[in-house]
């Protein structure tokens, strides 16, 4: 089965299925996530919001597999070259435990696939039975920051796992003053494509968040972009640095958690 990868949250999955040996083309993207990816020499395609047929048709694969976000007439022009494609849209933990277990059923690895979301169910389980009774914190995440966006549903979940009450509506857009009057304990951003690289002081400051008493507290974090916007595994990482976040005192801190200084 030769799978041309159009999103992290594909190439990813299949990494800790043990079956990358089945990519034939991936995004540049995914090398970031798995860098081990580089040493499969494959070619590098346009990713599922700006993908290219013909580069793609290239590759030569059996099956195209995009996932959110991704855009509608670049998935059209895929299904007219005559590919086969799968297209993911989670929207809550459920959704991406399906689609691993989808992911291993195409790769002929149900038994990998169980135990990894086995894995997972297990390892966002003792993070909630560790915060159930703890008091609970309004937490504002981030996906964007122009407009401002807030993250995934997938995020409020692993925030109330965390023992935290998500700030707004999941994917919603919002603005600085409502998020300021709503009077959050913890400011979480993980832009999309930005890596950990959201300027914190810079952006408190351009919008009057200074005296907020998540700022006095100095509770303001970035968590890598991979670890909350990319639909896998990869979110026990980010509920790692959500936990901490919130409860320094119980979890160790993450080392690619970047707290305001």
């Amino acid at each position: 089965m030769r799978i041309a990868s159009l999103q992290p949250s594909i190439s990813v999955t299949l990494k800790h299925l043990g079956k990358l040996d089945h990519l034939c083309a991936c995004t540049k993207y995914c090398l970031d996530v798995v860098p081990e990816l580089a040493q499969l020499n494959i070619p590098i395609l346009h990713d599922s919001w700006t993908a290219n047929t013909e580069e793609i048709l290239a590759t030569k694969p059996d099956i195209v597999i995009a996932s959110v976000p991704y855009r509608m007439e670049s998935l059209a022009a895929i299904l007219k070259s005559g590919l086969p494609v799968l297209a993911l849209a989670p929207h809550t933990l459920a959704d991406i435990a399906n689609d691993t277990r989808i992911l291993a059923n195409l790769v002929q690895a149900p038994e990998a696939g169980e135990a990894l979301n086995k894995k997972f169910h297990d390892s966002i389980e003792k993070v909630r039975t560790a915060t159930q009774s703890l008091p609970k914190q309004k937490i504002y995440c981030e996906e964007w920051g122009k407009p401002l966006i807030h993250s995934q549903d997938w995020v409020a979940e692993l925030i109330a796992a965390a023992g935290g009450t998500f700030l707004g509506t999941p994917g919603a857009h919002t603005d600085a003053e409502t998020i300021a009057a709503a009077g959050p304990d913890v400011l979480l951003f993980a832009w999309c494509g930005a890596g950990d690289r959201v300027p914190l002081a810079r952006t408190i400051e351009q919008r009057n968040w200074q005296n907020l008493r998540a700022v006095q507290n100095r509770n303001v974090f970035c968590i890598p972009d991979e670890y909350l916007n990319t639909p896998s595994f990869t979110l026990t990482a980010g509920l790692d640095c959500i936990a901490h976040a919130l409860h320094p005192h119980i979890f160790p801190s993450h080392p690619r958690l970047i707290r305001l200084t």
